[in-house]
Parts: C-alpha cells; structure tokens; sequence
C-alpha cells in the first residue's frame, strides 16, 4: 500500500511516499479500513518538520477517514460498508482527561503509525462514524480541529445560547469554533489580521471581527463590542504572546480554552489579573471518543459542513504543510485519495 512518511529526524524535504506491506485481515476487535481522506493540523506540521520527534519511518497524519473493508471477531458496532473517522485518542473512550492522555503516545502520526496511507487496520474504538454524506476530507476535520473546538466550547465551556465567543484566527478549530458558536445560539468574535478572511468569517456567520493587525490592543475593542462586559469564552490558540490580552478581553467568572502555542511555548502569565477576574484558564488537547459521537450527532441535526480551504492529494503532503505553514489558510488544508 501507498504510505506518506517520514524520515527522521525530520523536515519536509524528508517525507517520502512509499510501498509498505498491506496490514491484512482484522484480528477480534478490530476492523480493516480503507482510508480516503486526512486533514492538516499544527501538531502534524510540528511531527513533519521535526519540532516533535518522530521514530524513523513513521506514517503520518493524527485524522483518517475512509469506509469499512472488514471487521474481525466480537465487532458489532461497524459493518463493512461504513464510512468512519478515526480518533484522536484511540485509548480515551469517554470520561475526564487521564494519565494516558497527557502525552502522544498513543496518537497516530506521532506516538504509532497515522492514516498518510492507504489501508489502516485498528482497534474498533479508533474509530466512530462519520457524517452521513460527507467525503472523507470533510470527515477527517472532525477528528482534532473540530473536536478541540466542541469540548473546549461544551464539554469543558457548557456553552449557553446568548453567550458570547471570542476565537483568535480563522484556522480549523477557530471555524469550527465559529460554527459551533452559531449552532448554539452563541455571538461570535473572531480576531485576524486579515480583512479579506475577517469579511469570510462575517458571512460564515461572525457579529463582528477585530483585525489585530491594525489594532494590535484588540481585547480593548473586544471590551468595546461587549459593553465592557467581557467575553463569556474565549479560544485561545496563541498561547503566551496572546494569552495576557485574552485575560483582558474575558469577562469576570469568564473561560479561557488554551489550546495552542502558535506564539511560544512559554511566557509570563499576568496572575494578578487572572485571580482578580477569578478566570477559568482550562488547557486541553482533544477529546475523547464520547465527545467526538456527540460532536458528530450535533453536526447532522444542525446540517453544518466544515470549511475547506484547499484539498491535495496524498503525494502532495509536504505542499501542503508549506501552504499550512505560510498562514494563508482559512479553514482546514485537507488531503483526499
């Protein structure tokens, strides 16, 4: 079978297409999947070029969708036929977080072999369904971007209709975030330093937008938009270089997901400011399997799709992290096979 992967110790010069042995039949509890479909996230990119270690050799990509070929002994859950998607943490079936998940170890593309390939044999549980009548790219959105943005907003925000989102950029989570937001009822900020994708979050949905570029004090007009008030969440995928004005721009009681580190891994954090606005600051990584089935029966009632910048074919998998590593995305950077 046809496999993207990698040589250590990284760099996309050195990802490589090649033939690997077919995986086989399923064994009990396991099911066999042919895999059409993946989509880009940064801790893909950070695998790819080296940043996160990688054994030598290893396929690529955390998300993987595709349709049932085969299902071994005691499976009852899938058929052959099925269109599935794969999780993000095959070992988290449902509950809260758990030693197990506070590292990659068990992540495809990082810690075990990813879905850069053709066929994949796995554990049931890496997989759910997927959306009725989606293809196997918009299906591979769901697995991190999607599913970082619904636990962050309802698992871990018990998001409320008429509350207010504040989501920095117009990446997959900040979309999905945007979407999520609308589904339920919410208002929605999002920041960029793009006009041009501000004015594509606003017909996606957006109440107003703040290019930080041209107003780099952007938790003052957040301030502003929301009456003094605050934001009631907030999704922060900065990380240190961002995290002190999303503390401003919060209401009091308010809730901050911190989800990525696209300005450095570390940085001050204003505590004063956090204990005297008595902020919830939650970091998180994913989701479980229980998560993601609810994440995907809230998409089919409401008939949300995802937004899909651009989609490449599997050979084309270091362009694509070129594309994803520029900024100019808007959206999720899928591949589809």
């Amino acid at each position: 079978m046809k496999a993207m992967t990698l040589r250590a110790p990284g760099g996309l010069d050195q990802l490589q297409l090649q033939d690997l042995p077919d995986p086989g039949q399923p064994g009990p509890g396991h099911i066999r999947v042919a895999l059409h479909g993946s989509s880009l996230n940064y801790h893909d990119l950070l695998v790819a070029n080296g940043s996160i270690p990688a054994e030598n050799g290893r396929v690529l990509m955390a998300d993987g969708a595709g349709v049932v070929e085969a299902v071994g002994a005691g499976v009852s859950e899938f058929k052959a036929g099925d269109a599935v998607v794969s999780t993000f943490f095959p070992h988290w079936p449902a509950g809260p977080a758990f030693t197990a998940v506070g590292n990659f170890a068990g992540t495809p593309g990082d810690g075990i072999d990813g879905f850069a390939c053709e066929v994949a044999v796995r554990s049931a549980q890496a997989f759910t369904h997927a959306p009725k009548g989606w293809s196997a790219a918009e299906a591979a959105t769901i697995t991190t971007a999607g599913l970082t943005a619904w636990r962050a907003l309802v698992g871990d925000g018990l998001l409320k209709a008429g509350e207010t989102i504040l989501t920095l950029g117009t990446g997959g989570v900040s979309i999905a975030a945007l979407q999520i937001g609308k589904l339920m009822g919410a208002r929605v900020i999002v920041t960029s330093s793009s006009d041009e994708k501000l004015e594509r979050a606003r017909q996606l949905g957006a109440d107003a937008t703040v290019n930080y570029r041209t107003q780099p004090q952007w938790a003052e007009q957040v301030l502003a938009l929301t009456g003094g008030r605050g934001v009631d969440h907030v999704i922060e995928l900065g990380g240190p270089g961002t995290l002190a004005q999303s503390l401003q721009a919060v209401r009091v009681g308010g809730h901050i997901s911190l989800i990525g580190v696209l300005t450095g891994r570390q940085g001050e954090v204003p505590t004063a400011l956090l204990m005297a606005k008595q902020v919830r600051l939650q970091g998180l990584i994913v989701g479980s399997r229980r998560q993601q089935q609810d994440y995907i029966a809230a998409l089919e009632q409401g008939g949300v799709r995802p937004v899909i910048d651009r989609t490449y074919g599997l050979e084309q998998l270091a362009e694509a992290f070129a594309h994803q590593a520029s900024g100019g995305h808007f959206g999720k950077l899928c591949l589809q096979w």
